[in-house]
C-alpha cells in the first residue's frame, strides 16, 4: 500500500494552519500571552463576572485547560478571583487594569496579525472560510459534548 496524500486530511491541513497561526501570533502578537489566554481575556471583556466553568465553555477550553489558563493569568496580575456572594463554592473573574490594557494591546495586534493570516483569501473567500470552519467546529465540538447532535445546524 502507498502513502496518502495528506492533503487531503483535515486533521493533517488543520494541523498545519495552527502550526502557522502559532507561529504569526508568538511573532505578531505575543510570546508572554498564548491565544488562549488572549480568548480568556477577550471573554472576561465581553461578560466580566463570569465564572470558570463558564469562560471555558465560552472559549471552547476543557475543564483542567481553562483551570490552568485562568491561574497563569492570575499569577500575572491579569485577572482576579472573587467570591461569588450567590454561592461560596464559586469564584467570579474580573479583569485588573493591568489585563484591561493588555487585552486592548493585543486585540490591535491580533488584528494586524489576522489580516497576515489571511492574506491568501480575497475578502469573499474569507468569508466562505469563515462559514465553512465555524460549520466544521461546531459540529466537532457534538464529539465532546455527546448529549448535542453532530449534524451541522442549518
Amino acid at each position: 500500500m502507498g502513502a496518502v496524500d495528506l492533503t487531503t486530511h483535515p486533521g493533517h491541513l488543520a494541523r498545519r494552519l495552527q502550526q502557522a497561526h502559532y507561529l504569526l501570533w508568538n511573532t505578531m502578537v505575543s510570546e508572554e500571552i498564548t491565544s488562549p489566554q488572549f480568548a480568556v481575556l477577550n471573554a472576561l471583556v465581553a461578560e466580566p463576572g463570569l465564572d470558570q466553568r463558564t469562560v471555558g465553555d465560552r472559549v471552547g477550553l476543557d475543564r483542567s485547560t481553562i483551570a490552568e489558563v485562568i491561574s497563569r493569568l492570575g499569577r500575572r496580575g491579569l485577572l482576579d478571583k472573587v467570591r461569588d456572594p450567590q454561592d461560596g463554592r464559586r469564584f467570579l473573574l474580573r479583569l485588573t487594569e493591568d489585563g484591561r490594557r493588555a487585552h486592548r494591546r493585543l486585540t490591535v495586534r491580533t488584528a494586524r496579525m489576522n489580516q497576515v493570516f489571511l492574506a491568501p483569501l480575497s475578502a469573499a473567500e474569507q468569508d466562505v472560510f469563515f462559514d465553512l470552519i465555524r460549520r466544521v467546529s461546531d459540529a466537532a465540538e457534538g464529539l465532546r459534548n455527546p448529549g448535542e447532535p453532530l449534524a451541522a445546524k442549518g
